[in-house]
């Protein structure tokens, strides 16, 4: 039986079974989370007692097969390694749940605290009574998950005191609620009052008879107060009388009026009062009903909000319901309530810890970027560590305060900047624990590669037997058909009656050009944008036509033309059709403007009625009051955002290149944003220059464009510049790397790219194939002068990578687009690593980057650079995305690799059988080869992510959609690696075709959490996605290929 019982536990069978079934329960998990929350996700799986007895089984499973393949050997420590690192991350998150605790610490400018909120929720109860004549308490405590879904905890409750037994049992739970009135025909009768006395809104009940003080103003509902604000009710009439002057506005018909003090007059329902220095309404009549808790509208619950947790009391035969206000955050104790003869409080929500030391927030410093309100680049709290021995210090992100076992890490802070919310960890032990096994996890790793005797070696040399295999065979027989489907879309212009054509907007706008010579020294010109980042007109204006029209260039005018064309003529732009409107985007937009559907660019004047109205206005009142919006209604909060940014730059609002004087953000400003008052300067002599200098240069360019003589708006640019230095020069960027960004815009380096890798890269394969068919020497030097090219491409795109880092000055894989860019870097990178194995492999990998840097020119990618928010400003995330994304590059030539082996299994015959075998050999190993140092890279990337999020706020890992999809793909790629170990589903077809569908794990890591999934790296937001149909045709054609491939892998292969 325990013979028995071993060989289950240590099988490579339970290994197997153990990475799907982890991978599926995580997915299903990331899932549930997006549906629901991630609370529940944790009740039914993440906290689950069966999802940690996998984990338990892993742990079970490596130990055995530690002494099962002899791994105590010196040649084979890598390996040995590898499995004891896991054993230890497992170790020390068990560690982490179960014995460490976590939390928030807010405090205010000048106060002192030592107390800690729990991260997790807990239902406490106190329980009093008399004991041998004695007052004494009972403490219960459980941590609970609770939502509407359901709920993990302990409950119910069954206890005694002093021989009394008690019970606790769970009954409901409600998710975004407050105190507020319950209807009830039998209730007391309420006046509700609606106030906003600091700016937020406010409901108060205000009970018949009663007093009530509402921001230090008293009010009586008949009940007559001297000093308050007293309102009378008599069945049918309402009154007021206030010792107050003031005056009220009726809501409906705007109709004002004044309020005597100490005078009874009527009450106006649905009007605003000004009373006592504050404004209140009184918006319904009186209504029955008992105050108690109620779910609050979908709209006003946000991350403040509270929820009621209901449970029943039972003692002595004695049973009373509570319903508890609480949640994360807050540990308020409920008022004491009596039953069966003993006194019960409780409390839901966190768990209050007294640290044995105390933080004095000094000051709280946050920096924005230039000119931005609320683009916040870093912020800090100077703090004192009030102990033994005080001490000050500075915590800011990833700068973190470690003392006595507590670690604490800048979170947030209030919205009026005069207090900081840190957040507190307290783990040493399972933080030290996790990264002795991240350490001895990036060890094994890269030994199983470089060291020992491991697969990976043994690979490599296998590589080398079959190449040799190979060379002995002269002739083999191959064929290799690809097609390409073009789509075209049709072009049809629309007018509207008493509007301008196109062609006399084209020509209004030609009239009027700026010569390239002046637009390109205008282009040079540094501005400000609205997320504070400096950089020339030229990337400004490039960014403004390209996100209005799709292009970079409108006709045969450039950026800087039109951008000064838009300026100088305003009027003009608004009648031009050069605004996209993707295919993409629902036709509904083109139904509601009055488009014919195919329709690709309209003007501005099509959003507008005759009356001059709006047409999307309501639709986007919709958009915009939700925060989880359809992707109908994101489509028309895109156009908005189109027409609106159009709308700032025919204003001039946006042309930002005056530096403001004395302001402490460093912000700049547009002639028209400083003519409107909104700013002020005691310089009237800098003040003049600011208003009219842009006037009158766009004045001396249409004399300019007239006459053919630049040289005073030539004078005027100097003068701008020159304005630049002496008011603005210390955010403002050097003349170097001004230039330097305008070579890399002109460049258009990876826009370039896609098409010369695609065209070089389909050039090589099919000289590849024509070596398959007879070796020539044309065709070894063709193949030479491709690889040669393809290495030059590389090599460029590296250097645009290198030119986008030093602009931006943060590593170039910060968002969407730069993550692409650098995907393609890396595919193309692992293709040249594995040039002298294989030259298919370079061909394959130069078509992938062909597609990848295809996809991130496409409409729904900015390329724009922009600043980052503090924590994406990190050497953790250079690190990790560098080696986490990079990992893509490998996995998706394994993908292809393993696509290319099945056609050759399909195209295999009797004849060129023997080569094919080879041929399928070298790809199936290399494809080993490729996928090992993708999971090598993609599990130190994923790992060094919970290091970068430990190290920036204090949690290595929180389940969020993005991280758990890279664990994911860690357990399918593992499991298709151990394949090989595990009898029967050991062989070339099998591994390959396992090969392809395993990058759908990556690409719903890359692509799918940012459309399907919330959380902290995704775009969506719980709205319905609809997905591509082209996705269902690769998903069919796959299993196609794979169904065909297998018939002939049995018919030649099989034995």
């Amino acid at each position: 039986m325990i013979n028995i019982l071993k060989k289950t536990l240590f099988s490579t069978r339970l290994m197997a079974v153990l990475f799907l079934v982890f991978a599926t329960a995580m997915a299903i998990g990331t899932f549930v989370e997006s549906r629901y929350s991630t609370e529940t996700a944790r009740i039914y799986i993440y906290n689950a007692t069966w999802f940690e007895a996998i984990m338990v089984f892993f742990v079970i499973n490596f130990i055995g097969n530690i002494f099962r393949y002899q791994l105590l050997q010196w040649k084979k420590w890598a390996v040995l390694v590898l499995h004891l690192s896991w054993i230890l991350i497992i170790l020390g998150a068990f560690v982490t749940r179960y014995i460490s605790y976590e939390g928030v610490m807010p405090i205010r400018e000048g106060a002192t605290e030592n107390k800690m909120f729990s991260d997790k929720t807990y239902l406490t109860a106190f329980v009093d009574g008399d004991f041998n004549g004695e007052t004494r308490r009972k403490v219960l405590e459980d941590n609970l998950i609770v939502t509407p879904e359901g709920s993990r905890s302990s409950l119910p409750w069954k206890s005694d005191f002093n021989g009394q037994p008690f019970s606790i049992e769970y009954v409901d739970f409600i998710a975004g609620a407050d105190e507020g009135l319950v209807p009830d025909e039998n209730g007391k009768e309420y006046l509700k009052i609606v106030e906003a006395g600091d700016g937020q809104r406010h409901e108060h009940y205000l009970e018949n008879g009663q007093i009530a003080s509402i921001h230090n103003v008293l009010f009586a509902l008949n009940k007559e107060t001297e000093g308050a604000i007293n309102i009378f009710y008599d069945g049918n009439d309402y009154q007021i009388k206030t010792p107050f002057e003031g005056n009220f506005m009726r809501m409906a018909d705007q109709f004002q009026g004044n309020v005597a003090n100490d005078s009874l007059q009527a009450l106006q329902l649905r009007s605003l009062y000004s009373l006592a220095g504050m404004q209140f309404v009184i918006p319904d009549p009186i209504v029955k009903g008992s105050y108690g808790v109620v779910k609050l509208p979908k709209e006003q619950v946000d991350e403040s909000s509270k929820d009621a947790l209901i449970v029943s009391i039972t003692a002595n035969g004695e049973t009373k319901q509570v319903e508890l206000l609480g949640a994360r955050g807050y540990a308020d104790f409920s008022d004491k309530i009596t039953v069966g003869g003993l006194d019960f409080s409780l409390s839901y929500g966190s768990k209050v810890y007294e640290l044995p030391f105390s933080i004095k927030l000094n000051d709280f410093i946050a920096e924005k970027y230039p000119g931005t309100e609320t683009g916040y680049a870093s912020f800090m709290s100077k703090v004192t560590v009030e102990d033994e021995r005080p001490f000050d210090y500075d915590i800011y992100m990833n700068h973190i305060l470690d003392h006595r076992g507590y670690r604490f890490f800048q979170s947030s802070f209030h919205p009026d900047e005069r207090g900081t919310v840190l957040s507190v960890n307290h783990d040493m032990w399972g933080t030290w624990i996790t990264y002795i096994g991240y350490f001895l996890l990036y060890i094994g790793l890269m030994g199983i590669m470089f060291f020992g005797k491991t697969r990976f070696r043994d690979l490599q040399q296998a590589i080398e037997k079959v190449k040799a295999q190979k060379a002995a065979l002269t002739a083999v027989v191959l064929l290799f058909t690809a097609t390409l489907a073009n789509a075209q879309e049709n072009d049809m212009s629309h007018e509207h009656a008493g509007m301008p054509t196109q062609q006399q907007v084209d020509s209004i706008i030609h009239s009027a050009v700026v010569a390239k010579e002046h637009a390109e020294k205008f282009g040079a010109l540094v501005i400000q944008d609205e997320g504070g980042r400096m950089k020339p007109v030229h990337t400004f204006a490039s960014e403004l036509l390209r996100k209005l029209s799709g292009k970079d260039t409108y006709k045969d005018l450039s950026a800087n033309q039109v951008f000064l064309s838009m300026m100088m003529n305003p009027g003009v732009w608004y009648s031009t059709e050069f605004i996209d409107l993707a295919k993409r985007e629902n036709d509904s937009i083109r139904e509601i403007v009055g488009v014919p559907k195919n329709t690709e660019y309209v003007k501005a004047t099509d959003f507008f009625d005759e009356k001059g109205r709006y047409k999307l206005q309501p639709y986007l009142e919709k958009a915009t009051s939700t925060n989880n919006p359809s992707n109908f209604e994101k489509d028309f909060k895109k156009v908005g955002e189109r027409l609106s940014l159009l709308d700032i730059a025919l204003s001039g609002r946006i042309v930002k290149i005056f530096p403001l004087l004395g302001d402490e953000n460093n912000k700049w400003v547009s002639a028209v944003e400083y003519r409107s008052g909104q700013y002020q300067m005691q310089d009237s002599l800098y003040s003049n220059f600011v208003r009219n200098a842009m006037p009158y240069y766009l004045g001396s360019l249409q004399e300019a464009i007239a006459t053919g003589d630049y040289s005073q708006p030539d004078k005027l640019l100097d003068a701008f510049k020159q304005n630049q230095k002496n008011h603005g020069e210390e955010i403002l960027p050097s003349d170097k790397k001004i230039k330097i960004e305008i070579i890399y815009n002109k460049l258009d380096i990876f826009n370039r790219l896609y098409r010369y890798y695609g065209l070089v890269g389909g050039l090589l394969f099919l000289i590849l194939i024509l070596k398959i068919f007879k070796e020539r020497k044309i065709y070894d030097a063709l193949a030479y002068l491709l690889k040669g090219t393809i290495i030059l491409m590389f090599i460029w795109h590296t250097a645009g990578l290198i030119l986008r880092w030093y602009i931006s000055g943060h590593a170039p894989w910060s968002d969407a687009y730069e993550s692409i860019l650098y995907v393609a870097w890396a595919t193309m990178g692992i293709g040249l690593a594995f040039a002298k194995k294989s030259e298919l492999t370079i061909a394959a990998s130069a078509f992938v980057t062909c597609m990848l840097l295809f996809i991130a020119h496409q409409s729904w990618v900015d390329p724009a650079i922009s600043n980052l928010v503090p924590v994406l400003d990190s050497y953790w995330l250079m690190i990790h995305v560098a080696v986490i994304v990079g990992s893509y590059g490998p996995l998706t030539v394994g993908m292809i690799l393993g696509v290319v082996a099945l056609i050759l299994m399909i195209l295999t015959t009797e004849k060129n059988k023997k080569r094919m075998d080879l041929s399928i050999k070298e790809l199936t190993i290399i494809n080993e080869l490729a996928l090992t140092a993708g999971l090598v890279m993609l599990t130190i990337g994923n790992f060094l992510g919970g290091q970068w999020a430990n190290e920036s706020w204090g949690r290595y890992w929180g389940w969020d959609p993005k991280e758990t999809w890279a664990l994911i793909s860690i357990m399918i790629y593992a499991f298709v690696l151990h394949m090989r170990l595990v009898p029967g589903l050991r062989g070339k077809w099998i591994y390959n075709f396992a090969s392809i569908l395993a990058f759908a794990s990556i690409m719903m890591t890359y692509f799918g959490v940012n459309f399907y999934l919330v959380g902290l790296h995704s775009y969506a937001s719980g709205d319905q996605v609809i997905t591509p149909t082209f996705i269902w045709y690769t998903v069919l054609g796959v299993f196609i290929l794979g169904g065909v491939s297998l018939w002939r892998y049995k018919v030649h292969y099989a034995k």
